[in-house]
């Protein structure tokens, strides 16, 4: 009996660009399974695709040329200042211009401190918030809390300020001193030192970090409910289906699937927590030294700096506020790009990338 392929046995015809069942080499073969390589697919693009394609591509590369074009234009502006102050700037702590002394070693810091006071009250409210709404909110409120939530975050922030100084902070003064008095003592933060009881609790990094958690609960609520509403329907169902509870579902599933998103939506409201202008600028009371008390009267950050010396400026103290903001340019950059790389080596993050 003659050899013959399967294809000639039964009569039919080989499909163009199909391999030949025949040829040793080909897949499915012994010899195929060891050469076996992976097949590039390459499909034929529209004008309507390339032309997409394009736009994206020319989106991004824009990014990058403005963010450039800001960091050069930050440098030219503060080049004066840097070159007047040497490197002094970053260890000096006062703020005399016109002496040649100053310097941004205690605004930066207390810039810090009242992002990660607001951090801290935001990152669990915000989690519990999208964790909420993604997995236990009945579907006839869910879309009613999601809107809630994007208006929250589209609020300007000259109302949050304006709402922070005349009803906010006369009320959080009580609890301040609270903790001052029954936590201070065991957490030196909230210690109080040399300052009266009636003026000690007012415009301090507390209050304006409380204000300002109140402006980034919403953007990381947001980035969250996304991220934890993507975690895969079938590793769910396996969950539930070996006998696992909804909160022992959500523990396995879908908080390792979003740490990623949660890293990233984290480092953004850190990053609007660290610009933010009016609410600090409005409510803090400015001095130039680091006030780690955080309870006491006091603070600075660069963006409220910048807010409040601009009017006035002569051309070398306006050079020095541009100094200031490129560091804050800068520092914001590095943390964000910290960030993407850890999101990168998360399982989320992974698939996004890819």
């Amino acid at each position: 009996m003659a050899d013959t392929t399967p294809t000639e046995a039964f009569g039919l015809p080989l499909l163009p660009g199909a391999p030949d069942p025949g040829d040793p080499s080909a897949p499915g073969s012994e010899e195929g399974l060891q050469d076996d390589v992976r097949r590039v697919i390459v499909a034929r693009l529209s004008g309507a695709d390339r032309a997409f394609r394009a736009l994206l591509r020319s989106g991004g590369i824009a990014v990058f040329v403005i963010t450039g074009m800001i960091g050069l234009f930050l440098v030219i502006r503060a080049w004066s200042a840097y070159r007047k102050a040497g490197w002094s700037f970053f260890s000096t702590g006062t703020w005399l211009v016109g002496e040649n002394h100053f310097g941004i070693a205690s605004i930066l810091p207390n810039g810090i401190l009242i992002a990660l006071i607001a951090l801290v009250i935001a990152v669990p409210c915000a989690i519990v918030t999208a964790l909420f709404i993604s997995e236990y909110a009945p579907a006839l409120i869910e879309r009613k809390l999601i809107a809630v939530i994007d208006l929250m975050a589209a609020i300007p922030s000259i109302v949050y300020a304006l709402w922070g100084v005349f009803f906010f902070q006369p009320r959080a003064l009580g609890f301040a001193r609270w903790l001052a008095d029954h936590v201070g003592p065991v957490f030196p933060p909230f210690r109080i030192v040399g300052h009266e009881m009636v003026i000690v609790f007012s415009s301090s990094p507390f209050v304006a970090g409380l204000v300002v958690s109140l402006m980034v609960i919403p953007i990381i609520a947001s980035l969250c409910r996304e991220v934890f509403s993507q975690a895969p329907q079938g590793e769910r169902e396996a969950a539930y289906a070996l006998g696992a509870s909804r909160w022992a579902m959500i523990r396995a599933v879908v908080l390792p699937y979003g740490r990623g998103g949660t890293i990233g939506a984290v480092m953004l409201g850190f990053g609007r927590a660290m610009g933010e202008t009016i609410a600090v600028s409005l409510i803090i009371s400015p001095v130039w030294t680091f006030n780690w008390h955080v309870l006491q009267t006091g603070g600075m950050s660069i963006p409220a700096l910048i807010a409040l010396r601009y009017t006035e400026s002569t051309p070398q103290m306006l050079s020095a506020l541009m100094a200031a903001g490129l560091v804050l340019f800068a520092f914001t950059l590095a943390v964000n790009s910290a960030a993407g790389v850890i999101i990168t080596r998360t399982r989320s993050g992974a698939q996004t990338a890819d």
